[in-house]
C-alpha cells in the first residue's frame, strides 16, 4: 500500500485526555458543547462533529498539568462569550483563570481555558 493510500485509509485520530475526576470532566466537556459517548466507567468519547477525543480516568498530575489541546474555530469571540457565560472556573472549582482571546506573538489569536484536571486548551481563531 502506498503512503497516500495509507493516509486516505485513516478514519479517526483521537488523543486520550486525562481526567482526575472523570464525572466532572465529562460534565465540563458536555457544558462546552461536546457530545459525550460513554464507553465504560472510566472512558468516554467527546465529539464536536467529526472531531473528538477520549476522556480517560487517569490521574497523573505532572502529566495532566502539562497536557495541552488546540481547538481551532471560525468564531473565537462566540466561543469566548459561551465560556464566560458558563462560568466554568467557578462551577468546577478550577484554580487556573481562563484568559480571553489575544493576539499572540506568533500571529494567532488565542484564548486559554483549563479543564477540571488541569489540561490547558488553546482555543484559536482560524486565520482568514
Amino acid at each position: 500500500m502506498s503512503d497516500s493510500a495509507f493516509q486516505s485509509d485513516v478514519v479517526s485520530l483521537r488523543p486520550f485526555v486525562p481526567a482526575k475526576d472523570f464525572e466532572a470532566s465529562v460534565r465540563f466537556y458536555a457544558d462546552l458543547g461536546f457530545t459525550i459517548r460513554p464507553i465504560d466507567a472510566g472512558l468516554a468519547i467527546a465529539e464536536l462533529g467529526p472531531f473528538g477525543f477520549f476522556i480517560q480516568k487517569y490521574d497523573v498530575p505532572n502529566f495532566a498539568e502539562n497536557y495541552m489541546m488546540q481547538l481551532m474555530v471560525s468564531d473565537l469571540d462566540a466561543w469566548w462569550r459561551r465560556i464566560e457565560a458558563l462560568d466554568l472556573q467557578t462551577k468546577y472549582g478550577i484554580t487556573w483563570k481562563p484568559r480571553p482571546p489575544a493576539l499572540q506573538p506568533w500571529g494567532l489569536t488565542v484564548a486559554y481555558v483549563a479543564d477540571p484536571t488541569g489540561v490547558l486548551w488553546h482555543l484559536v481563531q482560524k486565520p482568514s
